[in-house]
């Protein structure tokens, strides 16, 4: 194929001494495809694993498939066994390693637990079966088993059954079902849709990513050691509910996308896959240092076994089709694409992509992921990913892997080093504009001050590392503390210039919107297994007397402006003007006009500001008292664009210290 013929390398002409990568990853891709679907069928409907293995109701009978084609011998127990193995719940092998067994329709009833007792050759093991679509943790000995799941109630009844995202940039809340409460405890599906919900649909935010939803034996994982792939976490309540939580956002418009795992799986044996059937490699990789991941502590699928693609592939069928969820972050795709797994490689030129470092294997699952995603017109994809690998979120035709956005990773940590090792009057603009504007020309980019990552133990929420311990003290809008006003300030200013300058989407963790103090540690013996910081304090935000509500307010007006105006639809914003002295940065997108004074000491009247011929009115302040901030401004200010002797077009504006402001021409 000639190199010509790739949009990524007429976007990118360095890439052009890479052709041969392109050229022989599109061929891995086809052949793969190929011998998945021999050509005959797609790739959704060769992601079916989930309608044949597992436990499932067929007729008035009970099938129960496994494959484990190492093990001599696989019998279910549980409770309807006295966990003990039975002739009855023998299973037989049929071939290409799957196992088999037929039960009475009153040989199981729902709410039963249950495990496989599985055999192999020198061993034996209990195990919960690979494709269990339910899992449940004993209060007392913290174990999971399986569950047989078949409710009275029968199949939830969707009341929006053909929902379908609105072609808009996505508005991202990141949210952790367990800890959107705010008492001590884990929160649940249904208090979620009650309680939470109806915040984050009132907030402006159109799409929420949920955390966590894939069980997980160690709470304080944040759901990123998965074990059981098919079953929603039984921590948080019935799949029902979830399904009632998604629901509910499809009536209100609300896209929900899924936080999936398939960078790794945990290393535990009876809840997880790790030598499943008695061997190390039935999933995963089994030798050297691909056999663990060196810091997770983790498995390492093999993604060039057809079984394994079968599995992973039919996860994301299942996840789009029973819960219809409406796409996935995909997490840990910079562990996945890398041998090395991205730990401290600095990827300095393209040579340090496409090397042996790169896992061929790895990259051609993402392909065929995507494709399989982008089968269904209303699935988008996001790769957590912090490379920068070239094509991962372009289209497959034009040379990529075909995920839909990137995660924009290097913003937060620009923001950080701005707050942590620079002096505000250091702030320089000109790399502001970079920094938020930097990415590839083929790809979308989710921009972001901080996710969950920012706000882990051991770290902090920007705002608390600006405010610090006065964020305990000095919160109510009638104290004068000028630490709290700087980071109040800043607060606002760092999220209207990322959103700003994002390309085509934007995310926030669950309360960082309003300033959430402090940092995210699950129970654990380190904090006396406390669920103080595994919360939310959304009292804080409705109490109008605290500075939290104000930045609430603030960034429910932003979002409300950024829709209603469709500015992310727009392409990239445009610098008019910046001063790196004065620390002014002044940008276009669309009609709307953004103008940063990012100084902390600095005020200006009368500044000049180079802007398209027209009158203007203030639509956004961050200043305002409503948002919190001093009032210097006045609501609904006009400007009127005067041609300077220079010829240029200039509005003079008064221009606040650390402040942001948005100005709309006033036809």
């Amino acid at each position: 194929m000639s190199l010509n013929t790739w949009n990524i390398i007429k976007a990118d002409p360095y890439l052009a001494r890479f052709a041969w990568f392109f050229d022989d990853f599109k061929k891995s891709c086809d052949a793969l495809e190929q011998r998945l679907t021999q050509g005959r069928i797609t790739l959704s409907e060769f992601a079916t694993a989930h309608h044949y293995l597992g436990l499932r109701r067929e007729g008035e009978q009970w099938v129960f498939r496994e494959w484990a084609p190492s093990a001599t011998s696989l019998c279910l127990i549980g409770e309807f066994s006295d966990w003990k193995e039975k002739s009855e719940y023998m299973c037989q092998r049929i071939h290409d390693g799957i196992w088999e067994l037929f039960l009475p329709i009153d040989a199981l009833k729902h709410g039963q637990l249950y495990r496989l007792a599985v055999k192999w050759h020198g061993g034996s093991g209990l195990r919960i079966p690979a494709y269990t679509n339910r899992a449940a943790q004993s209060p007392l000995t913290n174990e999971f088993d399986a569950q047989v799941w078949s409710p009275e109630s029968g199949a939830y009844q969707w009341q929006c059954d053909n929902f379908k995202r609105k072609k808009e940039a996505p508005l991202i809340y990141e949210v952790h079902i367990g800890m959107a409460g705010e008492e001590g405890k884990i929160s649940g599906y249904k208090e979620f849709t009650t309680n939470v919900l109806p915040r984050i649909i009132n907030a402006g935010y159109n799409t929420i990513q949920i955390m966590g939803v894939q069980e997980h034996p160690y709470y304080g994982s944040f759901g990123y050691q998965v074990s059981n792939y098919f079953a929603p976490s039984s921590r948080f309540g019935t799949p029902e509910e979830l399904k009632e939580l998604i629901d509910t956002a499809h009536q209100n418009g609300v896209t929900v996308l899924l936080d999936i795992v398939h960078s790794h799986s945990v290393k535990n044996e009876i809840e997880g896959l790790s030598r499943f059937d008695g061997t190390y490699y039935q999933y995963f990789h089994d030798r050297g240092d691909r056999k663990q991941h060196p810091v997770w502590d983790s498995r390492l699928f093999n993604y060039g076994k057809p079984w394994v693609l079968k599995f992973l592939l039919s996860n994301i069928r299942y996840w789009i089709e029973e819960f219809k969820f409406d796409g996935f972050r995909f997490d840990g795709v910079t562990s996945m694409l890398y041998h090395d797994h991205g730990i401290g490689t600095i990827f300095g030129s393209y040579g340090d992509y496409f090397s042996h470092n790169l896992d061929k294997e790895a990259l051609v699952y993402l392909a065929l992921a995507n494709k399989l995603c982008h089968e269904y017109d209303h699935v988008i994809t996001i790769a957590e990913d912090v490379s920068g690998l070239p094509g991962l979120a372009a289209h497959q035709l034009d040379g990529g892997v075909g995920f839909d956005y990137r995660l924009a990773l290097g913003i937060p940590d620009f923001w950080g080093n701005c707050i942590d090792k620079q002096k505000d009057e250091d702030w320089n603009v000109d790399s502001i504009y970079h920094e938020l504007t930097n990415h590839r020309p083929e790809e979308k980019t989710i921009s972001y001050v901080e996710s969950h990552d920012q706000a882990l133990v051991g770290d902090k929420t920007f705002i608390f590392r600006m405010i610090d311990a006065d964020i305990y003290y000095n919160m109510q809008l009638s104290s004068a503390n000028l630490r709290v006003e700087r980071g109040v300030a800043l607060h606002k200013m760092l999220r209207l210039a990322t959103l700003t300058l994002a390309s085509y989407g934007y995310l926030n963790f669950m309360g960082n919107e309003f300033g959430h103090p402090e940092w995210i540690d699950f129970p654990r013996p380190g904090n006396n297994n406390s669920y103080h910081y595994a919360r939310r304090q959304w009292s804080l935000r409705d109490n109008e007397n605290l500075y939290y509500s104000k930045l609430a307010d603030f960034d429910c007006a932003m979002l409300e402006f950024f829709r209603a105006e469709h500015i992310l639809d727009i392409a990239q914003a445009s610098k008019l003007y910046s001063h790196c002295a004065d620390q002014v940065l002044v940008v276009q997108r669309g009609e709307a006009i953004f103008i940063f004074n990012f100084s902390p000491t600095k005020s200006y009247s009368d500044y000049g500001i180079p802007v398209p011929e027209a009158a203007y009115r203030l639509v956004l302040d961050s200043d305002a008292k409503a948002f919190g901030g001093l009032g210097r401004l006045h609501e609904q200010q006009e400007y009127f664009s005067h041609l300077a002797s220079d010829g240029v077009n200039r509005i003079q504006v008064y221009l606040p210290t650390r402040t942001g402001i948005a100005l709309l021409p006033n036809y």
